[in-house]
Parts: structure tokens; C-alpha cells; sequence
């Protein structure tokens, strides 16, 4: 594997032809990590290089790409932060101009509290899709409430902070909310926490009804080609799920604590998390000791097979999600933390950089 020309501390190594194979594919791919906090793109140089830009927010975890590929929205701690993508403002950015193809910028957050947001994505009508982990629910976001309920487990019989069943993935059929993963079945607070090695169900919202259950931790529900995968974190198993007769396909297995993926052309791309070790809830896992890494594999679906893979060697530990972000070779993201996006402004008909006064 070659060794990232980043700089340190995000040390990685990846098999050599990962740039090549991302550059042929023109994507960019970025994942989010709560545990370090950062929300990061990860780029080809030409065919033999990677290079990261890792950017903070505040326990940054689901996030989405509106159809058109230019708005993103992120869910963090206690806020859902909406992007739009300027190639103009990227092409004259002030600390690096003609460096970056595409520039995140924000537009619009909404306080949400400390929901624990997990998945989130865009509707085709628009709305904002999120799994609200902490009231058992999926919800929209909007600037009118801190959430609106959409959907709820029907064993919930109360709306109520307790985390009851850990629902955390969404799956859009058509640009509507279609399947949702949970720990259990449960309506009693935390009480996920119990035999999470076999107790994980998946939704089918239309139908309000069970299609699969006995599954280990189940996460990053997908449809891709009109088949739904599933991650069995557990047990480190991609599934194929078939919604009508609830029959699960074994697709990939690994000792690891796979985590969120996304397809590109043939292939997968599958984020795992090393373990913390003096988690009670990781600690019941039969893989605990092996999810000794974190990083990314890529699958090459119709052969099963595998075609190399990404390893962090520092700094992050686990990823929650991962995107691709196609047609896009060197993006870049500002968060609210700095002061430079208060400076790049749109309006419908241009893009401005304003200058930065002395107060």
C-alpha cells in the first residue's frame, strides 16, 4: 500500500491503484466522523495519489447531497447545516485560487437540539429527511420546529427522548422515505441495548411492517439497481434483503464494523470503524477484538470481490457515513467556525468574495 502525502495527523495507507480507480470514476468520496470530529473529502491527484481535506464540526454525522449535486445537508450535534456548491466562489477562493473545482458553503442552519440525528437525506419534494434516533422517529427539519414527526415504529406508543429501539438508517425509494433500520423492536428506553447481536429489524415504512429481523446492529439501508443492502455491523456482513419473501443474501463478510457505504458504477464503497474497547455495547460484539481498524474497502459488486482498501493509521477511529460526490475532483467545504464564510456571498446572478474588514 502507498503511504497518503497528507499531512499528519490523518495517516493513511491505500492500495495503489485506489487513485487511479477514483479518478477514472471522477468522484470524490467523504465521510463523516463523529469521534474526530471532522467531515472529510478524500480526492485522487492524477493516478497514484489521495489527498484529504478534513473539516470540523460538532459530532458531524448523517448527511445528504440534494439530487442536483448542489446542496448538502449535515446533521451534527444539535444542528442541521445546509451547503450550496459555487464553482465560481471555489475558483476565486482568497487562500487558494484555481485549486478546487466545487466549494461548500453555508447557507441556512436549523437548531434541531441534540436529537442525535443519525441518516439524513433530501426528498424529491424537497424536504429534509432525517432519522431522529433520540424520539424514535423519522422527522423532517424545517425552520418552523425544532422537528416534525413523519414516521414511527408502530410499537412506539409515545413520543419520547428515550432512544427506545435505536432507529438509525433511511433508505429513499423514488425520493420518498421507502426502509428504515433498527436495533429492535423495542418501546422501553435504551432497550436496544439488550442481545444486539440478533435482535436488528428493517422497515418497510409504506407497509408498516417488519421485512427482515434477527439481524446484528443493521445500518446505511441502500437501494442500488432496485435491491436493497443492508449492513450487519455485528457480525461485519453486507446483505441483500428481498423485501417481499424477507429472504437475506450474504453478499460480503468481513471482521470488521461495517458502516456506511455508497455505490459508484460497479462499486462499493464500504466504510468500517475500529472498536472502542471499553464500550459495554461493542464489548458483547463477536467481532470486537477483530474490528481492530478503520477505513474504507471497495467491493466490486458483481464479483464479490475485493479491490483494495483505505486504512487510517491515526486520528480517526470511526466513520458514520459515506458518500460519493461524482463529476468532482477537488472539492472544498467551509464550516461556521471561521470566519471566511461570512465572506463568500451569492446572489441568484453572482458570486462574491468580500473583503475582510478590520472591526
Amino acid at each position: 500500500m502507498n503511504s497518503s502525502p497528507g499531512v499528519a495527523p490523518f495517516q493513511i495507507v491505500y492500495s495503489p491503484h485506489i487513485p487511479e480507480l477514483l479518478q477514472q470514476l471522477n468522484t470524490t468520496l467523504v465521510y463523516s466522523t463523529y469521534q474526530a470530529g471532522k467531515l472529510v473529502f478524500l480526492s485522487p491527484v492524477g493516478t497514484e495519489k489521495l489527498v484529504q481535506l478534513p473539516r470540523t464540526f460538532n459530532k458531524p454525522m448523517g448527511f445528504g447531497f440534494h439530487s442536483d449535486g448542489q446542496k448538502m445537508a449535515l446533521a451534527t450535534a444539535d444542528e442541521v447545516i445546509v451547503f450550496a456548491n459555487s464553482p465560481s466562489l471555489a475558483q476565486h477562493y482568497p487562500r487558494s485560487p484555481e485549486k478546487y473545482d466545487a466549494l461548500f458553503v453555508p447557507r441556512m442552519t436549523l437548531y434541531t437540539g441534540a436529537l442525535d440525528v443519525h441518516d439524513l437525506h433530501w426528498g424529491a419534494d424537497d424536504k429534509l429527511y432525517g432519522v431522529n434516533t433520540l424520539f424514535s422517529c423519522l422527522c423532517t427539519f424545517d425552520s418552523n420546529y425544532n422537528f416534525t414527526p413523519y414516521w414511527t415504529p408502530p410499537q412506539i406508543t409515545e413520543m419520547a427522548s428515550e432512544d427506545r429501539c435505536h432507529l438509525n438508517g433511511l433508505a429513499l425509494k423514488n425520493g420518498t422515505p421507502k426502509y428504515a433500520t433498527a436495533f429492535n423492536r423495542g418501546n422501553t428506553a435504551q432497550s436496544w441495548r439488550e442481545n444486539i447481536n440478533e435482535t436488528g429489524v428493517v422497515w418497510d415504512i409504506d407497509e408498516n411492517a417488519i421485512i427482515a429481523e434477527g439481524l446484528g446492529m443493521p445500518h446505511s439501508p441502500n437501494l442500488y439497481d432496485g435491491e436493497l443492502y443492508v449492513l450487519t455491523s455485528a457480525n461485519g456482513e453486507l446483505i441483500k434483503i428481498n423485501p417481499s419473501t424477507g429472504s437475506k443474501e450474504v453478499v460480503f463478510q468481513m471482521d470488521a464494523f461495517l458502516r456506511g457505504m455508497t455505490k459508484v458504477g460497479d462499486y462499493l464503497f464500504i466504510a468500517h470503524s475500529k472498536l472502542r474497547q471499553n464500550s459495554s455495547t461493542f464489548a458483547q460484539l463477536d467481532i470486537s477484538k477483530k474490528a481492530n481498524r478503520s477505513g474504507i474497502v471497495v467491493l466490486h459488486l458483481p464479483s464479490k470481490s475485493i479491490q483494495g482498501e483505505i486504512q487510517y493509521q491515526s486520528s480517526v477511529d470511526e466513520i458514520y457515513e459515506i458518500h460519493a460526490l461524482p463529476n468532482v475532483l477537488r472539492p472544498n467545504i467551509l464550516n461556521t467556525k471561521k470566519e471566511d464564510h461570512k465572506l463568500s456571498l451569492m446572489t441568484p446572478d453572482a458570486t462574491y468574495w468580500a473583503k475582510n474588514q478590520e472591526r
